[in-house]
């Protein structure tokens, strides 16, 4: 008996190759989870999966504690990754947490706004950009085991559900829950060699791959060139 696979959400984009050391593209209807600290790549890596998903026709909504919406659009085009006509056609839907006046405030209220928001789980995509950041005021274990809950019923409509989080943010009991459940988990790190410092994200677990996944890629962010898999990082 054939069972069927989940359909593919192409990302590939030459420059880089990325595409072919994560299974060809990431699967619909899948939670993936993006875990490191500070200044280890998140964000570059979320942004170069959301260009490709973009060119490809795949529509998202990203949430960002990073920046503004001015801020993220002049950071894609200082990596090359222009998306500002996908921001106006609607394709791409940017959703910044974060004031253009004054610091950030401390919030309680996000995964009710979350939950209660269906209209941010209208595009094919759903990318949270920092997620830990988001809710370390506003989560327990009882909420986080509620909010996977949520999430998998949105990813049960095959819909595409990224969290980047960093593990400094939360204690182990709740982001362990958030872990375990993720169809994909890419860890990345950081290590010094020679004095210079090398990006390799860890590919955890790959659910329902196409092709083949890599287990170590090492990378570097470069201005005008944005994401670049780095083969002499990772022997």
């Amino acid at each position: 008996m054939n069972i069927s696979r989940p359909s593919l959400l192409r990302f590939d984009f030459e420059r880089d190759g990325l595409h072919r050391h994560l299974g060809g593209g990431l699967p619909k209807g899948t939670l993936i989870v993006v875990s490191g600290g500070v200044g280890s790549g998140k964000s570059a890596l979320i942004q170069r999966l959301a260009y490709g998903l973009l060119l490809h026709r795949h529509s998202m909504t990203l949430i960002s504690t990073e920046t503004t919406t001015k801020g993220f659009l002049d950071q894609m085009d200082s990596l090359d990754y222009p998306v500002k006509k996908h921001v106006l056609d609607g394709s791409m839907r940017l959703v910044p947490v974060f004031p253009l006046i004054g610091k950030a405030k401390k919030r309680t209220d996000f995964l009710q706004r979350l939950t209660s928001t269906s209209s941010l789980f209208d595009t094919e995509v759903i990318a949270i950009d920092t997620f830990s950041a988001l809710v370390m005021n506003d989560i327990d274990e009882a909420r986080s085991i509620s909010t996977i809950s949520f999430l998998k019923k949105i990813t049960g409509r095959n819909k595409t559900i990224m969290l980047a989080m960093d593990p400094l943010d939360l204690p182990p009991e709740i982001i362990g829950p958030f872990r375990s459940v993720a169809d994909i988990l890419i860890e990345l790190k950081t290590q010094i060699v020679e004095g210079e410092v090398e990006h390799i994200f860890y590919v955890t677990r790959y659910s329902h791959a196409h092709g083949p996944v890599s287990t170590a890629v090492g990378f570097r962010i470069e201005p005008r060139a944005g994401f670049i898999v780095d083969i002499t990082t990772v022997s």
